[in-house]
This record gives structure tokens, sequence and C-alpha cells, in this order.
């Protein structure tokens, strides 16, 4: 009988499978705030913004990946992540970050009236964000 205090956590990106392992619980970010999903939760299909997914328990302990865009399917027995691409803290180029921060700010600057461009703008200053909020914890 599976066990119901934990659930399977799957993070995969376009490149590979990061994490496929039991959990007791996983913090998402979601495109309007972060979420927490744990075992037995109602069924939730959700955006993904730029932020941490923290893996909570497991035979690997506690694991945290950054994460930009993509989606995640919340089942009461597993969670499925699916994003454009996920990093651990420690492999995040901390003078890349900070140059796509300063990229962003200029694409924000110059976007005039393009409604578009602004959004644009602020996906790259909030993935640049979360990579630097990342790397110092």
């Amino acid at each position: 009988m599976a066990d119901p205090t934990r659930f399977q956590v799957r993070l995969v990106t376009p490149d590979h499978v990061l994490v496929d392992a039991p959990a007791d619980a996983v913090e998402l970010p979601g495109r309007t705030g972060y979420l927490e999903a744990l075992p037995g939760a109602a069924p939730l299909l959700t955006e993904l913004g730029a932020g941490e997914v923290r893996i909570h328990g497991g035979p690997a302990g506690d694991q945290r990946y950054n994460v930009a865009w993509g989606f995640a399917e919340v089942l009461p027995d597993r969670v499925t992540i699916l994003a454009e691409n996920a990093q651990k803290p420690d492999q995040i180029d901390r003078a890349g970050a900070e140059q796509q921060l300063r990229d962003g700010q200029k694409l924000w600057s110059e976007a005039g009236e393009d409604e578009a461009a602004y959004t644009r703008a602020n996906e790259v200053i909030a993935e640049a964000e979360s990579k630097l909020d990342s790397t110092s914890h």
C-alpha cells in the first residue's frame, strides 16, 4: 500500500528529468505567487513563474531548484513539474544572472508603449531576480 504521507514528485525540463522521487511536500512558484502541495491535495494545474521549487523530505532530503516558466500538475499521489529550465542554486552563474537583470531593466526602459515588450522585460527581470535570490540562500 502507498504511503499516504508522501507523494511522487517529478521535475522535468526539455533536456532531462532532474527529480523523480517521493516527498513529503513541494513548494511551487506559481505565476501569481507560491503554493504548497501536500499528499492528498485536490487536483490542480497551474502555470509556473520564475522562482524556487522546494522539495521537502524524501530520500535525498530537502532540495531546491530555481525554475523559470512552465506548468505543474498536482494530483493526490503525485506532482509533475514541467519547467522551461531548472538549476540547483550552486549551478547558477551569478554574473550571468546580474547581466540578465541589467538586460531586462534595459528592455523595460526601452519598451515605450509596447505592452508585449513590457511583459517580456518583466519576465526577464523576474527570472534574473529569482536566480540571484537563489544564489544568496
